[in-house]
């Protein structure tokens, strides 16, 4: 497969299918690119959609979520899972808030050195809010070139997809283009194409039913309720799983998610 011919068979598949009406698509603003991204992590774009909508309603901006509670952040998050980017997104809204008079940075180097903001979402928000030709990978991004150039390999590593990319990428193109590649590689996966497992970088999610993470999310979504003694939190999965939740409590009150108020557990404020 040549470069040019990469480019064509992604460009015409974006044309033809691309999922040009998703919300995050239609904006430069890196604070909204940002929440997008934070909440796409590990989670289907289908979940994502009413959850960014929802919040971008309640946090319009950059000083809307420094300012709000932390209880308020997790109780509008409640249900999208993998809560602890919540408290970060909130974190780096307070950084840009205080530290960049809420502006927020150029560069993705800038953009990396926020609370909870990785390579790949620094990255990302680069290409998308300042079309910047910046490389970076992910799922389906991964699928879309192993797919292509690295068929005939048994492992791929990702500093070989990276290479491919910088290749490939159309120079003050990089917005459009990573949409259509990934939206490429989530057309591969929607056709039976399976190959991430075969990326020395790829780990499998681990099942959700009997999962700490059910745990928590089971513990925050009681929380987002009301305050409750810790007599009756341990006993909400059943006494099989008791020891389970104890050690959700612990995890939870020391990434301070929650807290202990006389008696009674509530959400962080």
């Amino acid at each position: 497969m040549s470069y040019t011919n990469f480019r064509k068979i992604v460009w015409a598949q974006y044309k033809k299918q691309g999922r040009h009406g998703l919300p995050w698509r239609r904006t430069r603003d890196p604070y909204k690119i940002l929440v997008s991204e934070v909440m796409l992590q590990q989670t289907q774009v289908e979940r994502v959609i009413p959850y960014y909508k929802a919040f971008l309603k309640k946090f319009p901006n950059v000083r809307a979520l420094s300012h709000a509670k932390l209880s308020e952040v997790l109780k509008i998050w409640q249900g999208l899972g993998y809560n602890r980017r919540a408290k970060m997104l909130r974190e780096a809204a307070k950084v840009l808030a205080q530290k960049h008079n809420g502006r927020f940075p150029k560069t993705a180097e800038e953009l990396e050195a926020l609370p909870g903001v990785g390579p790949y979402t620094a990255h990302a928000v680069a290409a998308f809010a300042y079309n910047q030709n910046v490389v970076f990978v992910e799922t389906n991004i991964r699928t879309a070139v192993t797919h292509h150039f690295f068929t005939s390999k048994e492992k791929t590593d990702d500093a070989e997809v990276f290479a491919v990319l910088h290749k490939t990428l159309p120079k003050g193109k990089s917005r459009e283009w990573y949409a259509a590649l990934m939206d490429y590689g989530a057309y591969l996966k929607r056709s039976g194409v399976r190959l991430n497992a075969r990326s020395k970088h790829y780990a499998k999610q681990s099942v959700f039913e009997g999962s700490m993470r059910q745990a928590r999310g089971a513990l925050l979504k009681e929380l987002a309720k009301s305050p409750c003694e810790r007599t009756f939190l341990i006993k909400i999965l059943g006494p099989s799983r008791r020891e389970q939740v104890k050690n959700a409590v612990a995890s939870l009150t020391q990434e301070g998610l929650i807290q202990l108020r006389g008696t009674r557990f509530r959400l962080a404020r």
